[in-house]
């Protein structure tokens, strides 16, 4: 039966409003992206004696967000030119390969993390060696060559396609219908080995130990004040608000319109608003790059701490700044300065004039 997907010419009618939102976003997670997670490497790096099996997971992770910010300039105008792709097959793979080594790494990351911080808290001496250095650095490796398994047949299909409009579209789902024999089902096996298995994990791994760590507080109200305690919560939880937030949209996005495809042939309105929803849900997606951060808060020692001492840094800088320029400011700076903490007064000013 021939897919009605071969005969719409309304995929693409709401690239006006795209050409300028999806843009506007990737400027946005581009760059926070990038610097969000250089200072983790930076953090991690920098105490490469204390490098443990958390901060292993961490720094992959991290790594995989900086090589997916990189491709997003080139994405970005893809969709400001209107859904058009000028700058032929090779680069299409090879930023569509990093989308989904980005997606899929991170994923498994993430899970990662999560268990390490269980297994930490719940099974301290009976799994002590599967968070050795060395026993997680397989397991990275292991991973990134899953991954890259994974997508590799990407490659060898051709991603562009060109429109009724002469247009060149690039990594959009019509551009795989016909390529697959089957693609419903591959998608939905996909969907649950890459997504579902990982979120199952991921919950089931919070619950046990929230559990666990409610109990011990009853006992010992010294456990739920642990410093150890918080930062295995604040890690899971992280990942869990991760996952929510970034990768449950586009999945279950996906999965409900591939079990709808078992059923039936959808017509070219519904395969419309699938498309527009997968441009929602992808770029909810790419904020997973800026909200990873959230877990390295938790996770890396020192991260915290190099952070809020940036943040310090510029409020001080612009207090600074706004002192030399504004009368009116350094009044206000002279009137409430040693109640504020702040060095620079109005008094100071005057001595050193």
């Amino acid at each position: 039966m021939m897919s009605s997907e071969n005969n719409c010419t309304n995929l693409y009618d709401h690239r006006a409003v795209a050409r300028v939102l999806i843009p506007l976003a990737y400027s946005i997670i581009c760059p926070v992206g990038l610097l969000a997670n250089a200072l983790a490497l930076h953090v991690i790096f920098s105490n490469i004696t204390k490098i443990n099996s958390i901060t292993l997971y961490s720094a992959n992770l991290a790594v995989s967000d900086i090589l997916f910010c990189l491709s997003l300039p080139l994405r970005a105008v893809y969709y400001g030119l209107g859904f058009h792709w000028p700058l032929g097959e090779g680069l299409c793979k090879t930023i569509t390969l990093l989308f989904y080594l980005n997606c899929y790494a991170g994923v498994n990351f993430m899970t990662c993390l999560a268990v390490d911080r269980f297994v930490a808290l719940v099974f301290p001496q009976n799994l002590v060696k599967l968070r050795k250095v060395k026993n997680v650095r397989l397991v990275c490796l292991a991973i990134w060559l899953l991954v890259f398994a994974q997508t590799l047949p990407l490659l060898t299909i051709n991603l562009t396609k060109t429109e009724h409009d002469n247009s060149i579209t690039c990594m959009e789902y019509p551009n795989f219908e016909g390529l697959f024999k089957g693609l419903p089902y591959m998608l939905i096996v996909g969907v649950v080995l890459g997504f579902g298995v990982p979120v199952v994990t991921i919950i089931a791994c919070y619950s046990i130990l929230t559990r666990k760590l409610r109990l011990a507080a009853k006992s010992n109200r010294l456990t739920e004040r642990s410093g150890r305690t918080k930062k295995a919560r604040g890690v899971i939880a992280g990942v869990v608000f991760v996952f929510v937030v970034c990768f449950s949209p586009y999945h279950i996005d996906l999965l409900q319109y591939m079990i709808r495809k078992l059923f039936y042939a959808p017509d070219c309105k519904e395969l419309q608003s699938f498309q527009i929803s997968l441009h929602i849900t992808v770029c909810l997606m790419n904020l997973n790059s800026c909200l990873d951060p959230f877990v390295y808060f938790f996770a890396c020692k020192g991260y915290k701490q190099k952070l809020m001492r940036m943040m310090k840094w510029q409020v001080g800088t612009h207090f600074s700044s706004a002192g030399r320029i504004s009368p009116e400011s350094s009044g206000i700076g002279e009137e409430h300065g040693t109640r504020r903490n702040t060095r620079i007064t109005m008094n100071t000013i005057r001595e050193a004039r």
